[in-house]
């Protein structure tokens, strides 16, 4: 496991929440991400203003090619979520940059835990120090329908 984010060569990764091209996230996540498929664009709206954004760019035409969201406090916890690459640029290493990019910058803060759920990418997260919960009898989960 390293730090450095390793961007594909012609990428950057920013956290300025005006690059965030908000029409172009909520069409990916309500269309094509099984965790929010239908959100609403005034949910995914809200979601984004209260939350850490980081999106990836590609350099020359600034068109957003990635995106994940952070909600935290920015000094005990931590929840990665909507964490989605476009498909034309899957494979090229973008997603787990952009993860470790996340990564790095909680390590920043000081959080000591940070968490997520996913339902298929167990591998991907685990190269980058994720782990199945030690004690998941501990944690507890309020669900409103």
């Amino acid at each position: 496991m390293t730090d450095t984010p390793r961007l594909p060569e012609g990428y950057e990764i920013s956290t300025d929440p005006a690059r965030i091209d908000a029409a172009r996230v909520h069409g990916w996540l309500s269309t094509d991400a099984y965790w929010a498929l239908g959100r609403s664009r005034e949910t995914q709206d809200a979601a984004i203003a209260g939350s850490l954004n980081f999106g990836v760019f590609d350099a020359l035409s600034d068109e957003q090619v990635a995106y994940a969201r952070v909600v935290t406090d920015r000094a005990t916890f931590a929840w990665l979520c909507d964490v989605y690459v476009d498909p034309s640029v899957r494979g090229k290493g973008v997603g787990t940059a952009l993860v470790r990019s996340v990564r790095e910058e909680l390590r920043s803060y000081g959080v000591k835990r940070a968490m997520l759920a996913t339902h298929d990418a167990h591998g991907v997260y685990a190269k980058l120090g994720f782990r199945p919960l030690e004690r998941p009898d501990h944690w507890m989960l309020l669900h409103f329908a």
